[in-house]
């Protein structure tokens, strides 16, 4: 997540700033300096109908976006999916949001201004860290398959940049060196989002092709058991690889990143 963020202040605080003062860049990247700065503006409606429908704002967009990723799930989220649920055309929407990415910005915003930040503590640094990682998986958890914009998406929102900044804080407070901190939340970011979207995945296979295509444990620990001598280790350890209830794994794979941390060390070990 930290490794982007200097070229995104360069991409979306210097280049919109240049473009044309009414343009949608230009009331995105004020949006990024100022919450809020944009999102009650409303767009007024056209037509016979148009005052009886709800005026557009970035703020119905958004909310519209959810829905749709709710109900439909991600991969049906599109500017024109949008615009259709909103009655409108997608030029109406090029307004107030710049383009399919900055949507999964707002999106990603919206989500985020929902985790809370404790005060740094160095004495319980790495509670607070898996806790607000477990706020971020649960947001995730809440739109099958959004942390897939997470991906992709450049932070430059600040409510995404405020996690950040957060989490950033609360490794530092640990005593772990800036470098290994950066690194370390890029990592734990990475595997929130990996791991979020493989749920999703998972669970729209399972709606699509209904529950019978998943493997329950019993029929794993019986396929391991009549594999061929050559896996001796998958055939021995079996009931090891396949254990796990719930979000342990997500626990445990918290935990083992926060293991390796430790004041003083590097990010290269020195």
């Amino acid at each position: 997540m930290l490794r982007i963020i200097g070229s995104a202040f360069q991409a979306c605080y210097t280049a919109p700033m240049a473009s044309a003062p009414q343009g949608p860049q230009r009331r995105r990247a004020a949006r990024h300096l100022q919450l809020g700065s944009d999102t009650a503006t409303a767009a007024r409606r056209r037509g016979p109908s148009g005052g009886r429908k709800k005026p557009i704002t970035v703020e119905a967009i958004i909310d519209t976006a959810f829905d749709i990723v709710a109900n439909e799930g991600y991969d049906a989220l599109t500017m024109r999916r949008v615009a259709t649920a909103l009655e409108t055309g997608p030029a109406s929407l090029y307004a107030h949001v710049v383009n399919k990415d900055d949507l999964d910005e707002l999106l990603l915003g919206r989500l985020y201004a929902q985790i809370e930040l404790p005060e740094p503590d160095p004495a319980a640094w790495r509670r607070q860290i898996a806790s607000v990682y477990t706020q971020m998986r649960e947001q995730y958890s809440r739109y099958p398959g959004i942390s897939r914009a997470a991906l992709a998406v450049v932070p430059t929102n600040l409510e995404t940049m405020r996690v950040s900044e957060g989490l950033f804080a609360i490794v530092l407070a640990g005593g772990i060196d800036p470098q290994t901190a950066a690194w370390a939340i890029d990592a734990l970011t990475l595997y929130v989002n990996a791991y979020c979207l493989e749920n999703s995945l998972r669970a729209s296979q399972a709606a699509r092709d209904g529950e019978g295509w998943v493997v329950g444990r019993d029929e794993l620990l019986r396929r391991f058991a009549e594999l061929p001598d050559t896996f001796p280790q998958t055939k021995r350890y079996a009931a090891e690889l396949t254990s796990g209830a719930g979000h342990d794994r997500f626990d445990f794979t918290i935990n083992l990143i926060l293991d390796g941390l430790r004041p003083g060390k590097g990010a290269t070990g020195g």
